[in-house]
Parts: structure tokens; sequence; C-alpha cells
């Protein structure tokens, strides 16, 4: 079941081409071992594996879900620590400001933790720092 698809829908349009085709399902071993027609009785065979992985896919979002909640409840928030601090992002925005370019403002900026330390934020990176800034004075 786990190897046919991700989900109802997938698996309902797997069993729709098998019909399509008139391929047969064999399940070699199991307590449903047979051969099973997607036309026949394979189609309620498909619709009860369609339905429990859908029901599968639900359960593991629920899960993680639930991991993430805790984890920010132990104060561990996903994603890469913040390489520009508060006093980083007034300097891009001073220079910004001054009609500075924001290829030389990366360029002034100096990472100060990190593994990337001593080296220089991305032209990216000093871009959303600028954006986020215009972001909060609308």
């Amino acid at each position: 079941m786990k190897r046919l698809g991700r989900g109802a829908a997938e698996l309902l349009a797997i069993a729709e081409d098998l019909r399509h085709h008139d391929i047969e399902l064999q399940l070699l071993t199991g307590p449903l071992q047979g051969v099973y027609d997607p036309s026949g009785h394979g189609a309620a065979l498909f619709a009860f594996f369609a339905g429990m992985a859908e029901s599968e896919r639900e359960y593991i979002r629920e899960k993680s879900l639930e991991g993430q909640a805790s984890a920010r409840e132990r104060g561990r928030h996903g994603g890469r620590p913040k390489v520009v601090d508060d006093d980083m992002a007034a300097y891009a925005r001073s220079l910004r400001t001054n009609g500075v370019p924001v290829p030389q403002i990366a360029q002034k900026l100096v990472i100060t933790s990190g593994k990337n330390k001593g080296e220089h934020p991305s032209v990216a990176t000093v871009y959303r720092i600028l954006a986020e800034e215009a972001d909060s004075t609308k």
C-alpha cells in the first residue's frame, strides 16, 4: 500500500490507469493474496487502499505538527540561524538611505557568529533585510 501512492487521489488515478490498460493487480503475499481486476473486485480493494493511504497521510501530518508545536514550547525553532543581527540591519538601512548600492552594502557587512563568521552576507540577504524594513513601515 505504501509503495503504490502517497494519497487517495494518486491511488485512484493509478487504478484508473490500470483499468484503462486492462492490467490486473496481483498480491503475492498476505491475507489478500490473489489477482484483482481493477474494474471488478479490485476497484473496492483500491478504494480501501486509497482510504488507508489518506488516513496514514493525515496521521503523519498531525504528528509532524504536534512535534513542531512541542519543539516551539521548548524554545526550539526550525530553520537556519539568523546571520544578520539588529545592529547589522540598522547599519545596512543607514547605508541604503545614504545611497550606497546593495552589493557594496553586502561587502561592508560582516557576519559575527555561526559557521560563516567573518564572511559577508549575500546580496540577496541584504535585499531581504531592506525589504523587511520596508514592510514594517507600511
